[in-house]
């Protein structure tokens, strides 16, 4: 038997390593690694992980959700139509920690996973997270597709019996190597070995398992990393992930004994064998786009993603190699984020800290609280959860400068009619510094158009780019820019009887009641209630808030504005109420 890498991997019936790559001039992907997958269709296919059910679901399964979720959306702004996004997400429910958990809690591990699967389904649901399938690794479809995968692994001479020998982690359920185990004092006082990444602890193992050849897609997964510099972002994730490819990668178990994992799918023509959960969990992504049938072939070149930075390298390292060796490309993009701290400290069942996301959507409101997470969650690094925090945020942002804005425009006090005014281009000339009579706009005024007529273009890149946060910044400083130009002009201290004053009320309020539209059409992925509401005041029919059409003040460019003179739509309160009443008699100024 020959001895591989530090987890002592002992090989029973293969002879001395040489790469498959020179063994057969078989290809592993579906198109050359140099050549990204085309975009067919216009279609895209977004996933979360999907999430372990030994435990209620917390902010860190709603954050992905949520990403995954405005993501989705946006896309779905640019090209309408249900058909042509697919958004998946779901529950793992094979693995020995189910097996375990479901022992401890004196149920059945059917029974347990029914229960908490209800919980992510009720969670999603209440967060209206629009997905378009809910997929559970013990459905019967999903069994299908994890045979059929491991069945291709195997014709194609991946897979081989060995002794594997290593720390193995349950509550990670993974191997890891001696460089991965650190010792920590425990309950006894003694030196007990943990795992380096978690803190979990571990155990040395040793059995007989099914090994897949990971070892000879180094050089491929390395590959379509430098061919792809966005295939996984933020880039320091990418980084890390070549980092990782620069160390020895020891071929991988790929399935456990039945007698010590039974709760799981048997190894197709062995039963003695169940397959290893994370391959298992993995092939979910192809079951929701109908693998093995050749309906997914139109899916899997436009997959996305989305993951929390703790299993980055299943997902960019196992994951792809899997694929490639089954004859298909690597994901079309992984979006990584990190962790959600609560008060500077990790989330544990220990320290009685971890948030109760449902908890959070009743006290905050649903989009209340989805703007709380992804405006101030940041990808690339842990971001802190305090309630303060999301009071202020909210009250600030949402309840102050959005809906004070549209309350100012919409009162009956300075528009009476009701209406969408009309602009004037004598009032405010499309070229700045022009001099006349009727002529009032300022140099920040101007700033303000330039800022909002590029504010589309810039979400944009900044969702290109998995910075929803940033989005949203932008976003935000646009609104302070238009309340601020309110202010400016004060358009409650005007005279709409007067010949001079009524043009430039109307055109001020033509000018704002524009950037409200710009901001709820851009605010939809983010909070699709909040942002339905202020278009129906602003009279904005459901055909015209798309983004492939939307175009700011047109009247300023010379066009014609289809809202001008339209009737606003009905008046349905405040946008969004302050959380904090102790300062809410500044909403109520804001109306007058």
């Amino acid at each position: 038997m020959l001895r591989i890498s530090a987890l002592r991997l002992l090989e029973c019936t293969r002879p001395n390593r040489v790469s498959l790559l020179q063994d057969c001039p078989r290809r592993y992907g579906s198109c050359p690694l140099s050549v990204r997958d085309e975009v067919r269709d216009g279609r895209a296919y977004f996933t979360t992980p999907i999430f372990y059910v030994n435990a209620a679901p917390h902010i860190g399964h709603l954050y992905s959700a949520l990403l995954a979720d405005a993501l989705c959306r946006y896309r779905r702004l640019w090209v309408p139509g249900a058909a042509a996004t697919r958004f998946s997400t779901g529950t793992d429910e094979h693995g020995l920690k189910i097996q375990q958990a479901a022992a401890s809690a004196g149920l059945a591990p059917a029974e347990l996973c029914d229960r908490v699967s209800a919980q992510f389904q009720q969670l999603f649901r209440e967060a209206d997270i629009a997905s378009t399938d809910f997929i559970r690794t013990t459905d019967a479809r999903h069994r299908l597709a994890v045979e059929h995968f491991w069945k291709v692994l195997k014709a194609r001479g991946l897979l081989y019996k060995g002794l594997y020998e290593g720390w193995y982690c349950a509550s990670d359920e993974c191997f890891l190597p001696e460089a991965k185990i650190t010792r920590q004092l425990g309950p006894t006082g003694d030196a007990c070995p943990v795992s380096l990444e978690s803190g979990h602890p571990v155990s040395w193992t040793k059995e007989e398992n099914y090994i897949f050849r990971l070892s000879q897609f180094q050089e491929p997964l390395r590959q379509w990393l430098r061919d792809d510099p966005q295939a996984i972002t933020p880039q320091p994730f990418h980084h890390a992930v070549l980092q990782w490819l620069e160390e020895e990668l020891p071929d991988l178990s790929v399935s456990r004994r039945s007698s010590q994992l039974h709760w799981g799918i048997p190894v197709p023509g062995d039963d003695s064998q169940t397959i290893y959960v994370w391959l298992d969990a993995l092939v979910n992504y192809l079951t929701v786009i109908g693998y093995p049938d050749a309906e997914f072939k139109s899916w899997w070149p436009v997959t996305s993603h989305v993951i929390g930075k703790d299993i980055l390298k299943f997902h960019a390292i196992y994951w792809p190699a899997l694929l490639l060796g089954a004859g298909m490309s690597p994901p079309h993009r992984i979006y990584v984020h990190s962790h959600w701290t609560v008060c500077g400290q990790k989330m544990s069942k220990s320290l009685g800290n971890v948030v109760d996301p449902r908890s959070c959507l009743e006290r905050y409101t649903v989009d209340g609280f989805r703007y709380f997470l992804l405006r101030q969650g940041v990808p690339n690094w842990d971001c802190d959860y305090y309630d303060e925090k999301v009071v202020k945020l909210l009250d600030s942002e949402l309840a102050d400068a959005l809906g004070g804005l549209l309350n100012r425009c919409t009162a009956k006090r300075i528009n009476p009619s009701g209406t969408y005014p009309v602009f004037c281009t004598a009032c405010f000339p499309s070229t700045p510094g022009l001099v006349g009579s009727s002529a009032r706009a300022q140099a920040e005024d101007y700033a303000l158009v330039k800022a909002v007529t590029l504010l589309p273009k810039q979400v944009a890149h900044h969702y290109d780019n998995f910075q929803i946060y940033k989005a949203l910044e932008a976003v935000s400083s646009c609104v302070r820019q238009t309340n601020a130009f309110v202010q400016r002009h004060a358009p409650w201290k005007l005279n709409r009887e007067s010949p001079v004053d009524a043009p430039w009320l109307g055109t001020v309020l033509h000018v704002a009641l524009e950037c409200l539209r710009i901001f709820g059409t851009l605010l939809q992925p983010v909070t699709p209630t909040l942002a339905d509401k202020l278009l129906s005041r602003l009279g904005v029919c459901a055909t015209e808030r798309d983004l492939k059409e939307l175009s700011f003040l047109p009247r300023f460019y010379g066009q014609p504005c289809p809202f001008e003179g339209r009737q606003l739509g009905p008046d349905t309160g405040l946008l969004f109420p302050r959380l904090d009443q102790s300062r809410a008699w500044l909403v109520k100024a804001h109306t007058t």
